[in-house]
């Protein structure tokens, strides 16, 4: 069995919330790639595009196509602007997402629009949307959250009666699979995001999958401080020195290296799938009859998880912390909603009960790739001796 790179640095073993599936050849291909010597994109970054779009049951025939960048962020910057989001504009959100979406709105002039998530699945209430909807709303983002993808069926069918695209933040569900087709094919601009606590991570990084071989032009243009250069030429390892600047474009591009280490995990995604739903589902065996917590039960077969979270009952989850904390095991909380933050706390929004409710008692615990039995174990004896004492 290889060992994770991680384990040989740890000295005290405290259970993250989070640790990457780093092994040899991941390794070995940020190595090789550091060896080539082309630092910037590249044709690892061309290889990691492919692998894309190999998992995710792209081809000609669907007219969707991959666009590797720098960050989940940058594919959330850059899809909003290529649905001409812009100054004085609205996007509605669910105010239980990532701080990422709220400053990417941000960064396009438009403001955010907060709308409550399903409680059962945490994802947008696509039945408390359409009351939000004004003249000024340009763009509809649905995040699919942990162990559970959004109802997309919904979603597409609010779009086209309303003719509001829907952005679909996929941050949490790369390889997941929605009635029969892999996520990425459920609306015009889906975005993913690579960074170092995904399961699938290549140090930092994102992806947008986009209808049109126009738009991927646009968007290598967009990704790269707006100049026009040939991304055939640069996937060759090469410079093409003749180009045009057309539009705003920004610095987004992925670098070979981060791509390299994203094919080796890509490349290890059956793994790395099987083993988290195994342990979500472990969780759910031992943990879905505890009284004093709420855990989510869905079918683990069809999405490749990020995240295992609970919902702590009665105001436990402070003290349930601490407790876990002094007995080896971190937890997370993901998030604090976005109307909470100064910085948008002024932002329209609708009637935000779930999200309010949650808010008080969501709780990450630790879910990793070919995460170690007795980790797992410890887990739950922990969360059970806990009950025990309330």
């Amino acid at each position: 069995m290889k060992e994770s790179i991680v384990s040989k640095t740890k000295k005290k073993h405290q259970i993250p919330v989070f640790k990457p599936l780093l092994e040899r050849e991941e390794i070995a291909a940020a190595s090789e790639s550091l060896e080539r010597g082309w630092l910037g994109m590249g044709s690892y970054v061309a290889e990691f595009e492919k692998s894309m779009a190999s998992v995710l049951e792209l081809d000609e025939a669907t007219d969707r196509h991959v666009v590797a960048v720098s960050t989940g962020h940058a594919a959330l910057h850059l899809s909003l602007l290529m649905i001409n989001v812009g100054l004085g504009d609205e996007v509605i959100t669910p105010s239980f997402n990532n701080a990422a979406d709220f400053q990417a709105i941000a960064a396009c002039g438009a403001s955010p629009v907060f709308v409550d998530v399903n409680l059962d699945s945490l994802c947008i209430d696509v039945d408390k949307i359409e009351e939000l909807i004004t003249p000024k709303t340009k763009c509809i983002i649905a995040m699919d959250y942990d162990v559970f993808l959004c109802d997309h069926d919904a979603l597409s069918a609010l779009s086209k009666r309303k003719g509001i695209p829907i952005l679909h933040d996929a941050a949490h569900s790369f390889g997941s699979t929605y009635k029969g087709k892999k996520i990425g094919h459920q609306h015009p601009y889906t975005m993913f995001s690579f960074d170092p606590v995904k399961s699938i991570t290549c140090i930092d990084g994102g992806a947008i999958v986009v209808e049109g071989f126009e738009n991927v032009k646009r968007l290598h243009a967009k990704r790269l401080i707006g100049m026009t250069q040939s991304a055939s030429v640069m996937y060759s390892d090469s410079r093409a020195w003749t180009y045009d600047v057309e539009e705003l474009g920004f610095r987004y591009h992925m670098a070979n290296t981060h791509a390299a280490v994203g094919i080796a995990q890509i490349n290890k995604l059956p793994v790395i799938m099987s083993t988290r739903q195994a342990t979500c589902q472990h969780y759910l065996t031992e943990l879905g009859a505890l009284d004093w917590i709420v855990a989510p039960n869905t079918d683990f077969s069809l999405i490749n998880p990020f995240l295992y979270y609970i919902r702590v009952l009665d105001g436990h989850r402070k003290s349930l912390r601490e407790y876990m904390n002094k007995n080896g095991v971190d937890t997370g909380i993901h998030w604090t909603p976005g109307h909470e933050f100064s910085m948008f706390k002024n932002c329209r929004r609708g009637d935000l009960t779930a999200t309010n409710k949650i808010s008080e008692e969501v709780l990450s615990i630790p879910l990793h790739s070919k995460m170690r039995e007795e980790d797992v174990s410890k887990v739950i004896n922990v969360l059970k001796s806990f009950g025990e004492t309330i």
